[in-house]
């Protein structure tokens, strides 16, 4: 599907997407998405696509949700970011305990942040754990009925990595999210302290790496056998590669009325400026189709009930950083050729670019560690058993 195609896709429409425009500004200065834009979310086919039917969710294929997080991009890349990722942490929730499902899903889906990085310790007591820790990059924060956070956990077999799922009531949100760019996705500290976690709100961290947690059996479908690395990598890839797409429309347009100082030249006239927007439409379609493909495989997969070696998922990983590297390019291409003025606080241009190089520095996107990780299983090399694959 190119840039411009279908408007409509699980509820995200033409209008909602220029809504989330609109609302790009105030996104930024409130440094969290305004009340209306999650309400809206709330009503779309979106927010339940990745949750169980028995749940009322739509259950739809893991794939399905990369397009309409892609499409939010080309309103705020805020506001698609967080809203991608509150689709996709009800996936997850999916894959707990059927306790645990059953709980948090009472009255259908949830806003669920997850920073994921095992920065807290649980010591066994009956029934469960003791959890302590506090947690960087929890995005969608301040609008939390559940969280999904990572930690150490003690047991007889030594220290096991898991995941942990708490109510939004029993942890603290440390107000620390003062950055340059991606403001508006709220993604502030979360604190706990001394938290008891029932065992059924527990799950290993190398099931759900896998694809064998407790939901892959639960459901029936393959849309919870997905690992995930790569179903975190892709969906996390979205929000990037539709605001690269949106930075090449704006820059077309602009190349329709921009006269170059100085020498009174169109810049649509220019041949430099028209081998720009040409070259970062060629890479753009590039990227859709290396996305399109990585998760296909996947699917393909986890549909046939194979399981997906670490060397598929660090592909998978591989293609997501290799696609938010090539949007930094384009945008920053771009950029260099869109004039001085892009850069005033009144151009979306400017925002863009600042909210790109931030989501850049999301760990699953580390360009370097994902080619040494996809080159080291390419030739059966080892490499650490707790690398994010």
């Amino acid at each position: 599907m190119s840039a411009v195609e279908s408007r409509s896709l699980h509820g995200i429409t033409d209008e909602f997407v220029t809504r989330l425009a609109q609302r790009a500004e105030e996104a930024e200065q409130l440094r969290r998405l305004p009340t209306a834009t999650v309400s809206e979310f709330r009503q779309t086919d979106l927010f339940r696509l990745l949750l169980p039917a028995r749940f009322g969710g739509i259950q739809a294929s893991f794939p399905e949700v990369l397009e309409p997080i892609r499409l939010m991009a080309h309103g705020c890349a805020s506001s698609a970011w967080t809203l991608g990722f509150y689709a996709l942490h009800n996936w997850m929730l999916s894959l707990f305990d059927p306790r645990l499902q059953e709980e948090v899903f009472a009255s259908g889906p949830v806003l669920a942040p997850a920073p994921l990085a095992p920065t807290g310790r649980g010591h066994p007591t009956e029934g469960g754990v003791r959890l302590t820790g506090r947690w960087s990059w929890a995005t969608g924060a301040m609008d939390a009925d559940w969280v999904i956070v990572g930690a150490l956990v003690e047991s007889d077999d030594g220290i096991l990595p898991a995941l942990a799922v708490l109510p939004a009531g029993q942890v603290e949100v440390d107000d620390v999210w003062h950055t340059a760019g991606m403001r508006a996705t709220g993604s502030h500290d979360l604190i706990a302290t001394d938290v008891f976690v029932p065992e059924h709100r527990i799950a290993s961290v190398a099931d759900i790496y896998g694809g064998t947690a407790p939901g892959a059996a639960v459901h029936g479908v393959a849309t919870y056998r997905w690992p995930l690395v790569p179903a975190l990598a892709l969906v996390a890839s979205m929000p990037v590669l539709g605001t690269a797409e949106r930075v090449t429309e704006l820059f077309a347009e602009r190349l329709s009325g921009r006269v170059l100082a100085y020498s009174g030249v169109a810049q649509k006239d220019q041949p430099a400026a028209q081998i720009r927007l040409g070259d970062a439409t060629a890479r753009l379609r590039a990227l859709r189709a290396l996305v399109a493909e990585t998760a296909a495989t996947i699917d393909a997969l986890v549909v046939s009930g194979e399981r997906v070696h670490r060397s598929e998922r660090a592909n998978a990983r591989l293609a997501a950083a290799y696609t938010v590297h090539e949007c930094r390019a384009i945008i920053a291409d771009l950029l260099e050729a869109a004039g001085a003025s892009a850069h005033f606080l009144s151009s979306p241009l400017q925002r863009a670019k600042r909210d790109v190089d931030i989501a850049a520095g999301h760990v699953v996107f580390d360009y370097d560690v994902s080619r040494e990780l996809a080159g080291a299983l390419a030739i059966g090399a080892k490499i650490s058993p707790i690398a994010m694959v």
